[in-house]
């Protein structure tokens, strides 16, 4: 099976070549990684200490790893951090601006034998993680070889996975990791049922990172002025399918103040759905404070974490699409979250966590939303829901110190 996934990458990686000169996103997935090492090495020289290395598939992860990382620079504070990156969406997005506690970003180059050797030999790294899956036989071997401590943390597997189908190849990289720390009891029961022993539940490291972001929000206070006292409705990361749900709900609740944040900033579709809108609606960065409008579309990237803290209610994007984005952000604040219907609930256990709370409502059509929607007026129900949001995030916040406790015991 070994030479069966290297024959693989190495036609993977013809592929690539061939599929960029047509394809954009593939030419700049394979072109990004050029000078890799030359900036490899270049870090390296000058920068000589020991070094925790994080491995991210993209934003998402990222965002996973990050309480570990501050977690681990206030245990460590000389210790390097390295995070490299499979997603050039993800790297696009994080090198963008300087990176607290990181001190060298980078992709990771394709998974072949001497490329992950040659890699992991330069970046020489003293601890390694992994975040979630994304999971490199090479470079993961390449980490073992050296005896290199290596650990997965907030990691979520579903029983399809080919880990838990058969004995063999790809099941053998789990047991390369010397701990695993699962997001929930389902994965934990898993890697139990593959007689994996390494293994605790620590949960979903977004807690920590939503609970900090929530402690320290941006302030807007010309959004806050415009919102007064009035009940408001925070939508993020919205698609076209989403706004299908939305518009006629915004339509029949013009008390309400209605704060949306696309997933596509492009102002073609915020111009067609203000087109459908009773309410009158304006583009945040065409928004005159002194105007009033009923709608204000946020098309800029950085906010939409902060603007949960004008919430009474939210909804997420994404589940009708390429995936449910950050339920937890809004949990973050103690609000009821809304979201659309999961085709694979299992790939956002969050999902159901939420909903099994009581903090979380997943819909599929503007009937379902409007029934929440009434629900979560009621002064009784909705208090119910804040409580479940609070008490669930409560239990999940500490999970990057109980992480980073566990690695300085094992590591001591």
């Amino acid at each position: 099976m070994k030479w069966i996934y290297r024959i693989g990458i190495f036609f993977a990686r013809i592929l690539l070549l061939l599929s960029g000169l047509f394809i954009p996103k593939i030419r700049h997935f394979s072109s990004s990684r050029k000078n890799l090492f030359q900036r490899l090495i270049a870090f390296r020289s000058k920068n000589q200490g020991e070094l925790a290395w994080f491995h991210v598939a993209s934003l998402g992860e990222y965002e996973q790893a990050r309480p570990v990382i501050a977690e681990l620079k206030r245990v460590k504070p000389a210790q390097l951090v390295a995070v490299s990156f499979f997603s050039p969406s993800g790297y696009d997005h994080v090198i963008k601006k300087s990176q607290p506690n990181v001190d060298f970003i980078t992709y990771l180059p394709v998974d072949s034998k001497r490329q992950a050797e040659n890699f992991v030999n330069t970046l020489n790294p003293s601890l390694a993680f992994f975040v979630k899956y994304d999971l490199w036989y090479h470079h993961i071997n390449a980490v073992k070889v050296r005896k290199t401590p290596l650990f997965l943390f907030s990691a979520s597997f579903r029983p399809d996975q080919i880990y838990f189908k058969r004995d063999g190849f790809f099941r053998n990289i789990l047991f390369q990791f010397d701990y695993i720390f699962t997001q929930n009891k389902n994965t934990f029961d898993l890697l139990k049922s593959i007689n994996y022993q390494q293994t605790s539940i620590t949960g979903d490291t977004r807690f920590d990172r939503v609970a900090e972001t929530a402690r320290n929000h941006k302030n807007y206070p010309a959004m806050a002025k415009w919102v007064g006292d009035k009940p408001t409705f925070v939508a993020g990361s919205v698609w076209q399918e989403d706004m299908d749900l939305l518009i006629p709900l915004m339509n029949s609740n013009p008390d309400y103040r209605w704060i949306i944040a696309p997933h596509d900033l492009s102002p073609e579709p915020m111009n067609r759905w203000a087109d459908q809108l009773s309410l009158t609606a304006v583009r945040y960065s065409l928004w005159d404070s002194d105007n009033s409008p009923g709608v204000i579309f946020i098309d800029n990237i950085g906010m939409l974490s902060s603007l949960y803290q004008f919430a009474r209610i939210a909804y997420v994007g994404g589940a009708f699409g390429k995936g449910l984005h950050n339920i937890l952000e809004p949990i973050g604040f103690k609000v009821p979250v809304i979201f659309g219907k999961l085709v694979k609930t299992e790939k956002f256990p969050e999902a159901a966590e939420s909903q099994a709370k009581g903090c979380g409502f997943e819909v599929s059509e503007p009937e379902s939303l409007s029934v929440v929607f009434k629900k979560l007026e009621q002064p009784e129900f909705y208090q119910q829901s804040v409580n479940s949001a609070q008490k669930w995030l409560e239990m999940n916040i500490g999970a990057a110190k109980r992480i980073v406790n566990k690695v300085e015991e094992l590591v001591s």
